[in-house]
Order: structure tokens, then sequence, then C-alpha cells
């Protein structure tokens, strides 16, 4: 009789009216903003309904949507990365000046920064886990580190800020394809970017509802001393998060790398504040423990339309920051408030 009352009485086995369920969702605020930015840019800028606009909007968020999925996942664990930014970049000038000081296949310096990348990655998980220091302070150091190496690095080695070309070398054409080609979809121009950003939704969704790591996550960012203690892997979950900002870091810097063709040493910096913002935007908590993949991509999708929208209604683009504060601070009251509706609701 008493396990009957316990399992009726479990929160996980009741059932949740659909309304009660959407207002649970942590995306929905930022789906509500997205909404209301598409119908005033659609009003207020002409051509911005057009195919080829949609499909700009569309790079502009995916440039940001591939980093800003795996740092809501870090941040839906509890932390923070602050090196996001820099180390695209990084990873970047390290395929291009390996490949271009090795005089090797351009995939060479590919896998090459992929095992950099990553490495930098499990850097900043193992410091996080084994010296207990938080987030901020770890990985504001590696940024600064790594920001130094990349200008460093660039002008010991190739006299200038910037690298190389290495668009003449073996492999490159291939690489291009496969990180900075563009393909024709209904007879619109349409970056892989976007696919690859879409992938990455899928499977970060797919890792946070449907997988043990999932639980982990969302069992550490809620509080790790009680995680722990049920028998989460606490220090294996945090670092595989940072292991899974450093392969988004290594994509979009693919990306960088083979549609431009050389990199400068100093970009990426600042970047890793709009990542983190776009998760937010998404529904992500600053202390962690709630948020979604989906969130971080319509985040991602606001982005892209504020700042092309801007430029489709002809408006003067230095209030591009403006309006970013604005939707950061309306996306977190709204989200709040959701968030304090559905608990009400249960």
């Amino acid at each position: 009789m008493t396990a009957t009352t316990d399992e009726t009485t479990d929160e996980r086995v009741l059932r949740i009216s659909p309304p009660k369920r959407l207002l649970s969702r942590p995306e929905l605020g930022s789906v509500v903003g997205a909404l209301a930015v598409f119908a005033f840019f659609a009003l207020a800028a002409d051509g911005f309904l057009r195919a080829s606009s949609l499909s700009t909007v569309l790079y502009a968020s995916s440039a940001i949507g591939i980093m800003a999925v795996p740092v809501a996942l870090l941040m839906i664990g509890g932390e923070f990365d602050l090196s996001a930014g820099v180390l695209v970049t990084s990873s970047a000038l390290v395929s291009s000046m390996f490949s271009y000081q090795m005089t090797a296949n351009a995939w060479v310096g590919v896998g090459v920064s992929l095992l950099v990348t990553l490495a930098v990655g499990a850097f900043n998980g193992f410091m996080l886990t084994r010296t207990g220091l938080p987030s901020f302070i770890v990985t504001l150091g590696t940024f600064l580190m790594l920001a130094g190496m990349n200008l460093g690095f660039t002008k010991l080695i190739d006299g200038t800020v910037s690298t190389k070309t290495i668009a003449d070398m073996e492999g490159f054409a291939s690489a291009r394809e496969v990180f900075a080609s563009t393909l024709t979809v209904g007879g619109v121009d349409v970056k892989v970017t976007i696919v690859w950003w879409l992938g990455l939704v899928a499977l970060a969704s797919w890792i946070l509802l449907r997988t043990r790591a999932g639980n982990w996550i969302f069992a550490v960012g809620g509080n790790a001393d009680a995680a722990r203690a049920v028998g989460v892997p606490v220090a294996k979950t945090k670092t595989g998060l940072y292991l899974g900002v450093a392969f988004g870091a290594w994509v979009l810097g693919q990306h960088l790398l083979f549609s431009f063709d050389a990199i400068q040493s100093g970009e990426g910096v600042g970047n890793e504040l709009i990542y983190i913002i776009a998760a937010v935007i998404g529904g992500c908590l600053i202390t962690g423990g709630h948020g979604s993949a989906v969130g971080s991509a319509v985040g991602a999708l606001l982005f892209g339309m504020t700042s092309k929208g801007i430029v489709f209604a002809e408006w003067n683009p230095d209030w591009f920051k403006f309006f970013l504060g604005a939707m950061l601070l309306l996306a977190t009251l709204l989200n709040t408030w959701v968030r304090k509706r559905a608990e009400a609701a249960k």
C-alpha cells in the first residue's frame, strides 16, 4: 500500500497538462521574444522577409549558435568559460600555422588543431575540478594566456599579427567544403555552418533529454554536492562539458580559417560574452541547473535577426549593443516570470 502511495505521489509519474508543460519549458520566453523581433523587423525593414535576407540572418545566427550550444550546456552544468571567444581564434591559428610551417596537407593542420583545442578544454576542466577555484577565475586565466599566446606566437612565427594564406595548399579545397562551403537549397545560398549548428542543437538536445549524461549535467548544475553524494561523476561531467565547448570552438575556428584563408591573431576577444548572453536569453540560469540547447539556438537567432535587421532597416549599427542589452534584460525578466508561473502551477 505504501509503495502504491509513493508511486502516485512521485512527481516524475504525475501527468502534467499541456499548458503547464509549455510553461515549464526554459526556452519559452526566448521563443516569444524571437517571434516579436521577427514581426518587428518584418514590418520595419524592407527586404527582411526575402529568402536571401533570411539566409543571411541564419548564417549570422549560426556563427554564434555553434558556440552558444556547448556554452549553454556548460552553464546548465553550473560553470562558465570566459576563454571560449579567443579559443576559436586559437583553433584557427594552430591549424593555419601548422599547415603553413610544416608544408603539410591542410587536413593535418585541422587534426592538430582539434587535439590542441581539446587539450585546452581538458585543461580548464582539470584546473576547475582539481583546484576548486571558480570557473570565472580559471577561464579568465586561460583567456588571458590564450590572448597573449595568439598574438605572441603569430608575431614570432609569421612576423605579423596575421597568418599567411594557406589557400594554395593541398587539402584546402576539401576542408573548405566541410567547414565553409555554400549549399544551394531551393535556389537560395545556405552556408554549411547552419547545418553544423542544427546538428549540434540536435545532438545536445538528445544528450540532455535522452541520456544519463544529460541527467548528470542538470544534477551537477543544480547541486554538485548532492549529485556527488548519489554517485554522479561530477569532475568527469564538468570536464566533458569543457571539452564540448572546445569542440565547438574548433568547428567555428576552422570555418573562419577556410572562409578567409588567413586569421588575425587579435580576433575573438569579447565574443565569449555574446555566447553567454545567447544562452541566457535562451533560458539558461546563471546559477546553473536550468536551460536547453533549443533555447540557446533561439538566443543565437535573436542575435542574428537583430544584427542583420538593423542593417536591412538602414539604422545606425551603433545601436546594436543597445538592442542587445535591452533583449538580455527583457528576456531574463520574461524567463524568470515564466519560471515562477511554472513553479506556481505545479
